[in-house]
């Protein structure tokens, strides 16, 4: 157990909405280890992002943490109180948002937020945290880093903002690391330089990392292992090339041939897709919530399905996918 960093389980985050009760988050378990790469996917409202920021206590209301434990590090950060998670916040975890903007004030300069962040936690001099900042943003591959720590954020580029804002959250050697989405809105080329980063500045701080995405074709080739999300459940869990190669679940397999080139699409075909859409939060249907989209959806998929684990892989299907998926095998 010494080298787990994040233990979350039965992690259920609710939205108390005047239209009703939005289980964001629904039993949840998942644990990262020293130095690995979790990726969390799944489709918009899933409940990926919110995880996220459950793991930090950063849910807003009328969103909540009903029940559930955040164990990191062997402290249960869902019963610490809120001056104790600003300790943790930004020193010993750190978040990447999506849009760079939610970390960087647009009407201060970059050295005076980088600054600011160092010695928010550190009893450091001005001068020694400013050294703590330009060598920052050089590991991030911002060029001529000391005239850049003189810039404000609009006088960078979206992709520069990034590298910025993944500077800052790793200005303090983090051993938990959280990116929600922080490479969608950029270009092929500058999100391929800035995974390639990351993992280079994890693999030398020793830092876990939890890489938030609906991109499959992104973590394949930067994560450990994957969570898959539908509908606010973990629907299945496992060991990269193991849910990649032979995926347990339906939804896995539908997101799997939806991507071109992948090996479940036939040559020449038209992609899979995925019939239907996820239902609403608010109104899901009885039973396993894939089951309306599901091919092999059976009579019993209207009893609510268990985790089931064997090995490194846990799926959430009571029929799961046999490894012969492309002939539609069923146990």
């Amino acid at each position: 157990m010494s080298d787990i960093v994040l233990d979350v389980d039965n992690l259920h985050t609710h939205f108390f909405t005047r239209r009703g009760l939005v289980r964001a988050v629904d039993g949840v378990s998942f644990r990262v280890r020293r130095g690995e790469v979790l990726g969390l996917i799944g489709e918009s409202g899933s409940g990926k992002s919110v995880t996220g920021f459950s793991v930090l206590r950063l849910v807003d209301a009328p969103g909540r943490i009903v029940k559930g434990r955040i164990n990191f590090l062997g402290q249960d950060m869902a019963r610490l109180s809120e001056e104790e998670m600003r300790a943790l916040r930004g020193s010993r975890i750190a978040m990447i948002f999506q849009d760079p903007m939610m970390t960087l004030n647009p009407v201060l300069r970059i050295d005076t937020q980088m600054i600011d962040a160092v010695m928010a936690h550190e009893s450091v001099s001005r001068s020694e945290a400013r050294i703590r900042a330009r060598d920052a943003l050089g590991k991030v591959g911002i060029p001529s880093p000391d005239e850049r720590l003189k810039a404000y954020p609009h006088q960078f580029s979206g992709g520069m903002r990034q590298r910025v804002a993944i500077a800052i959250a790793m200005l303090h050697r983090p051993e938990l690391l959280i990116a929600d989405e922080p490479t969608t809105a950029l270009d092929v080329t500058i999100q391929g330089e800035i995974l390639s980063e990351m993992q280079t500045l994890c693999k030398e701080n020793g830092t876990s990392l939890i890489w938030i995405t609906h991109d499959l074709a992104v973590v394949a080739g930067l994560a450990h292992a994957i969570c898959v999300m539908y509908a606010g459940k973990i629907v299945e869990y496992g060991p990269v090339d193991d849910v990649l190669d032979r995926p347990l679940h339906p939804y896995t397999q539908g997101l799997l041939r939806s991507i071109p080139g992948e090996n479940l699409a036939e040559k020449g075909q038209p992609l899979h897709q995925i019939p239907g859409s996820m239902p609403s939060l608010l109104s899901l249907p009885p039973g396993c919530a894939f089951a309306p989209r599901c091919a092999y959806a059976r009579a019993e998929c209207q009893t609510p399905p268990d985790m089931r684990t064997e090995g490194e892989r846990s799926v959430r299907c009571l029929f799961p996918l046999v490894h012969d998926r492309a002939a539609g095998g069923r146990e």
